[in-house]
């Protein structure tokens, strides 16, 4: 049992740190491509808020799938 609560915390904690590192490289790439061109600052705007939102979705699935292991699998 001990071991579904600590898959759980790895799936949330893992999905977590690839968001945070997900959200730092599009930042980057955002800052970089604006500066490069800043005609274009409203589209890459744009498409990086759409990547932004995709990219949230990932966490939750996991933060789902932890939760169906927590009360499912271990309840």
């Amino acid at each position: 049992m001990e071991m579904v609560y600590m898959s759980a915390a790895i799936i949330i904690g893992l999905g977590a740190l690839a968001t945070g590192i997900g959200f730092a490289l599009l930042g980057g790439k955002l800052l970089e491509s604006t500066a490069r061109q800043p005609e274009l600052g409203d589209q890459l705007q744009t498409k990086t808020f759409i990547m932004a939102g995709l990219l949230d979705a990932v966490p939750m699935i996991g933060v789902g799938i932890a939760m169906y292991l927590i009360f499912v699998v271990a309840g």
